[in-house]
């Protein structure tokens, strides 16, 4: 038996056969419980995933990470005993250490939802123009504000299962990280921020979001806003 056997890991993939089974087979040692939603990969991910024996979810064609997220969550809440849900990148860029410090934040109830940050503390990994894109996003972002969020897209977050349950992401690009935040903002959910370290290997570096991505994500998520 595992400290953790109440948490579900949800890790959207896709065209990640490189780092997928090392990522996932580290982050066993601790969380036993994966899902790893292959959407719609042209390579070899779902076959590395299933050698790790993790879950694993397919999408027959890539709908984009918020689809994959809302996917994941929804077949990690149909398991039993599954009360914690975290979200978690595929290529390598977060630390277990993190989910069980955010994990434990969530037993004790103060939170219902946890969210890292890596602006809290400073963390010299973060490309400048990444911070400069997200620390604009989290300024201009009225939902973000309203938490007082200081990373509104940083993707490894933890929910129990109330805010699980109630969550449903509709924006399948990666502009699903605001919608995650609106959704948070309008609700009375507990939320908090914690520091994480992320890590940005040449290979995440390489995988990561460009400026024009974070342009899109401030453009998909105003128009969104306006039409509430």
């Amino acid at each position: 038996m595992s400290d953790y056997d109440d948490v579900w890991l949800v890790i959207p993939a896709y065209n990640e056969g490189q780092v997928i089974a090392e990522v996932v087979e580290a982050a066993r040692k601790t969380f036993p419980n994966i899902v790893v939603v292959d959407d719609g990969s042209s390579d070899d991910t779902g076959q590395h995933v299933e050698d790790t024996g993790a879950h694993l979810v397919r999408h027959p064609v890539n709908l984009g990470q918020g689809a994959a997220l809302q996917t994941g969550l929804r077949y990690a809440l149909a398991q039993p005993g599954a009360e914690y849900f975290a979200t978690f990148d595929a290529d390598g860029q977060h630390q277990t250490k993190d989910v069980e410090v955010m994990v434990q934040l969530l037993r004790t109830g103060q939170a219902d939802v946890v969210l890292g940050s890596r602006f809290i503390e400073q963390n010299g990994q973060v490309p400048w123009i990444k911070r400069v894109v997200l620390r604009t996003a989290a300024a201009v972002s009225p939902t973000a504000r309203k938490l007082k969020l200081t990373d509104a897209h940083n993707g490894l977050r933890v929910l129990n299962r109330e805010a699980a349950g109630r969550l449903r992401i509709t924006m399948n690009g990666m502009a699903h990280a605001s919608e995650i935040v609106s959704f948070l903002a309008g609700s009375d959910l507990k939320v908090a921020e914690v520091p994480v370290d992320v890590l940005y290997t040449e290979y995440s570096r390489a995988k990561g979001q460009s400026l024009i991505n974070g342009v899109n994500i401030l453009f998909d998520i105003s128009l969104r806003e306006r039409g509430r």
